[in-house]
């Protein structure tokens, strides 16, 4: 049982891929006192918690509420904000802003008023096409990009004059154990894996984007070095602005693809063209900047595909031999 005297951390999307694994991460920084908030309506979530060590838990409507009512809870340490609709197909954009603004701007106004630091998780889709720069090629190309967009300029506006530190995560593409959830907005790693599994093929896209077949490209940044960087941000709480988080290398699909199929020993590579809907909606090439969070004093080293994908995919076949996946 936590201790009820230790200031308590919120995390928000505590249930979620990434928040699942910041809790573990407080965890094993010696944090119990922790308020899990999210939304199970997608109970299977759930799993990403067992094993888990917090305080309670509270659905993120009913803890929205609460800070609109002024009936907030005492003693908060930090608040992790994790929480998001994270479909990048999503296309409700009233839903969309409800869930990742309005709501990040009550938990913005709680944090200020108590003076309580907020960490909170940005996106490489505020950048578009080809953009991976600060207010330099900022172009989101679907409203989950636009969502994230908004706040990010809500903070930056309002940097000069918060009482609270707050920092911008902006997450490129993030792999890691939590994720089985997410279905079709899962990592490639685990799609493939899946793909080939069930029926010998992983899937590619055709040309697209001025890139050949499977030459897309990513920034692909383990949750482990994620979590790192959150834990690192809430330890200097005299840190405030918007950073790329990801490795700062960009690697094309089809590396990917052949680690996931030399892991396997099987699979074939199917290319397929490229989807009408995701037209001008689809980021072709992303690469982290990392010159910001370096001037800021983080100088950890992030793991390259090499050494973070051999270990995700043992974690799933593992995963699978106990009916996990």
């Amino acid at each position: 049982m936590a201790d009820l005297t230790i200031a308590m951390i919120i995390v928000t999307g505590g249930a979620g891929f990434i928040g699942s694994n910041v809790v573990r991460g407080l965890n094993r920084a010696g944090h119990r006192n922790i308020l899990v908030v999210d939304n199970l309506q997608k109970g299977n979530k759930f799993v990403n918690l067992v094993g888990t060590d917090f305080q309670d838990y509270e659905d993120k409507d009913d803890f929205w509420q609460k800070l609109r009512d002024g009936r907030e809870p005492s003693g908060v340490e930090a608040v992790l904000h994790q929480g998001a609709c994270s479909d990048t197909t999503e296309s409700d954009g009233r839903y969309m802003m409800r869930n990742n603004v309005a709501f990040s701007r009550t938990l913005l106004d709680f944090c200020d008023l108590r003076r309580i630091p907020l960490i909170y998780a940005s996106s490489a889709a505020v950048y578009g096409e080809h953009g991976s720069d600060h207010r330099v090629g900022e172009a989101p190309l679907n409203v989950y990009g636009f969502s994230k967009w908004v706040f990010d300029r809500v903070v930056l506006g309002r940097l000069e004059t918060l009482r609270c530190p707050v920092v911008g995560l902006r997450y490129f593409n993030v792999y890691g154990p939590g994720e089985t959830h997410k279905g079709s907005m899962a990592s490639l790693v685990l799609q493939w894996y899946r793909q080939i599994r069930e029926t010998g093929r992983l899937r590619l896209f055709g040309e697209y984007g001025g890139f050949g077949p499977g030459e897309q490209r990513r920034d692909f940044v383990t949750v482990e070095d994620v979590v790192r960087v959150n834990l690192w941000c809430l330890a200097h709480p005299e840190l405030s602005g918007v950073v790329d988080v990801g490795t700062g290398h960009s690697r094309c699909f089809n590396e990917l693809a052949a680690m996931v199929i030399g892991f396997l020993g099987r699979g074939e590579v199917e290319y397929i063209p490229f989807p009408e809907h995701l037209r001008g909606k689809y980021q072709s090439h992303t690469r982290a900047k990392l010159e910001r969070l370096r001037k800021a004093g983080f100088d950890g080293v992030f793991s390259t595909l090499e050494q973070g994908v051999p270990p995700y995919l043992e974690y799933l076949r593992q995963q699978e031999a106990h009916g996990f996946t």
